[in-house]
This record gives structure tokens, C-alpha cells and sequence, in this order.
């Protein structure tokens, strides 16, 4: 029998080229978005302070700046971008039908109107095909569907919960289950605290974002090198004959991405089971206990059943 909720499948279908230009579009106004998070946080470790987070309706930067402190949030069921302040002020903007350059003025004009001054580092795309045009430009992307996105939300919505509960799994440093406008995934990462000593060509965002040892659990939604949603896990760095290692469910397998590995469970392989939830948290577990074994972890010490570290709490 199969896990469904009142409204339908826990993971309803969503193939990558039904709502790859909606993607491509809905990717670089959360890039525009995430700029402006990135310039008006606080930094945190790992660059903690620059993903999104879900909310009830959407995603949401969280507050940020200080005069005033303000808040972007994305509204995947009206279609709207809600700016807002601790004082009360509001701006929104509708999402369907603009363009990437649209949706960049609106915004920018809509912070001035409440009052939110914040300049945008490299007002440009990152590490996308158009990262030579500044999002002022860009007049292609303006395919923003209101049902596609909804359901984006919804699978991201379920992927966050699993996420949760997996990370509840261990008691060492974790990362918040957190969504990433740069690469449009949502992980969560575990940390050893052994400190890597990253290579001098390293760049800066890589350097702090790999610092330490990591392995790392995920969910995205495809690109066009490889164009299928799936959750991930990689280890970093990756230890040697990590790949000899079997994972859970039988679908799930190592996929090369140029000399480094991602452990992958496509989203169409486990969205039908019985069971998805379970299915997907065994792959977790799986990756975990292949990158913690080969690279030196103490999962013994890290251990935390039920979400709980007290063994009373825990019998």
C-alpha cells in the first residue's frame, strides 16, 4: 500500500522538463533575493547566515539588516514577494509574468519605498550560464508558473521535514536544514570538526564552506547537466574506496562528478515505494555510514537515537 496524505502522494511526480524554464526563471530571482541576504546578514560560520529557510508558505531570508531590520519572503501559494520591517512597513510583489530584470527593479524599487538601503555585490547571476549578464538585463527568464512553483514548494516543504528528522539523528556540529539560492538545493551537513587545510587556489567561499570535515545530505530539483531531481549525499573530502561501498535502497548508486562522488537516489526511484520516507532516510543513513566509516568518524560518540542525547530520555 502506498504512504499517501489526504491531498495526494507524499512526492508527486515533477519531471525536470515540465518546469525547466519556470526553474531557470524561479533559480535567479532567489539569486536576486539571496544577494540581497548575503550583502544585509550578520556572517555566520560555513556561511550559515546566507540560505533560505521554509516557511508555511514559501521560503524566507529571515530578518536581517538594522535600520531597519527587514525580511524577504517568497509566497508559493498567492505568487508574491513580501518585503516587510519591524516598524510595520510592507511592500509586495506579484510574481507571475516578470521577467528576471522586472522582478530585480521591482525589488530594489520596492526596499527603497519601505525604506531598506542595500547595495547588491555582483548584481549578476552565480555559476550559471548566464553569468555574464546582469540580472538588470535579462529579459529571457519570465516564465514564472504559479502551479509548478507550488508543488516545488510542497516537495521542498516534505524534503525539509526529512531532513529534520534525520539531522536530529546526530549530536555533533550540524548545519540548519537550509536552502541554497546559489545551487537551488536544500541540505543539511554534519561536521567532524577535524580542520582541512584547503588548497592556496581554493576560492574564498569554498575555503570557509569546506573548512572543516563535512558530509552532506540533500535534495535538488536538476540542471541541465543532470536533469532529474534526486537526493544526494557526498563526503568531503572524500576519502579513499568510499565508492566501494553499497547503499540503501538497491536504486541508489555513486554518480562521478569530475573526479569526486555523490552518492544519488533519484527522486523518480523512490517517490512510488511503499514507504518513500523510509526509503529515503535509509539512502541518508547509508552515505552516512559509508563516509563516516572510510574517513575516521566516531559514530559511536555522534549517535543521538530518537533525536535525544540522555540515555534516560533515550530508554
Amino acid at each position: 500500500m502506498k504512504t499517501v496524505s489526504a491531498r495526494g502522494p507524499l512526492f508527486p511526480p515533477l519531471p525536470y522538463e515540465s518546469w525547466r524554464d519556470c526553474l531557470a526563471t524561479l533559480h535567479r530571482f532567489a539569486q536576486v533575493v539571496g544577494k540581497i541576504r548575503l550583502a544585509a546578514s550578520p556572517r555566520r560560520n560555513h556561511w550559515w547566515n546566507v540560505p533560505f529557510h521554509v516557511t508555511g508558505r514559501g521560503i524566507t531570508t529571515r530578518p536581517m539588516g538594522w535600520d531597519p531590520i527587514f525580511c524577504i519572503d517568497f509566497d508559493f501559494l498567492d505568487h508574491r514577494l513580501d518585503i516587510s520591517t519591524i516598524d510595520g512597513a510592507r511592500h509586495s510583489i506579484s510574481l507571475p509574468g516578470l521577467s528576471v530584470a522586472a522582478f530585480h527593479d521591482r525589488l530594489l524599487a520596492g526596499l527603497a519605498a519601505i525604506g531598506v538601503d542595500v547595495v547588491i555585490d555582483r548584481p549578476y547571476p552565480f555559476d550559471l550560464p548566464d553569468a555574464a549578464r546582469p540580472f538588470a538585463e535579462d529579459t529571457e527568464h519570465a516564465a514564472y508558473n504559479p502551479v509548478s512553483a507550488t508543488e516545488y514548494w510542497r516537495i521542498l516543504s516534505r524534503v525539509n521535514l526529512l531532513l529534520e528528522e534525520f539531522a536530529g539523528r546526530f549530536s555533533g556540529k550540524t548545519s540548519p536544514v537550509h536552502h541554497f539560492w546559489h545551487t537551488f538545493d536544500i541540505a543539511v551537513t554534519r561536521f567532524a570538526e577535524r580542520p582541512v587545510d584547503q588548497p592556496p587556489t581554493a576560492d574564498p567561499v569554498t575555503r570557509e564552506a569546506y573548512s572543516r570535515e563535512v558530509i552532506s545530505f540533500g535534495f535538488w530539483f536538476g540542471d541541465e547537466t543532470f536533469p532529474a531531481p534526486a537526493f544526494y549525499s557526498y563526503t568531503a573530502p572524500e576519502p579513499g574506496e568510499l565508492t566501494r561501498e553499497s547503499l540503501d535502497p538497491d536504486a541508489a548508486g555513486w554518480h562521478d562528478r569530475g573526479g569526486s562522488h555523490l552518492a544519488i537516489l533519484r527522486y523518480d526511484d523512490v517517490r512510488t515505494r511503499p514507504d518513500p520516507r523510509a526509503a529515503v532516510l535509509d539512502f541518508y543513513e547509508s552515505a552516512y555510514q559509508a563516509g563516516a566509516r572510510h574517513a575516521g568518524w566516531d559514530t559511536a560518540r555522534f549517535a543521538c537515537p530518537g533525536g535525544a542525547t540522555d540515555p534516560y530520555v533515550q530508554g
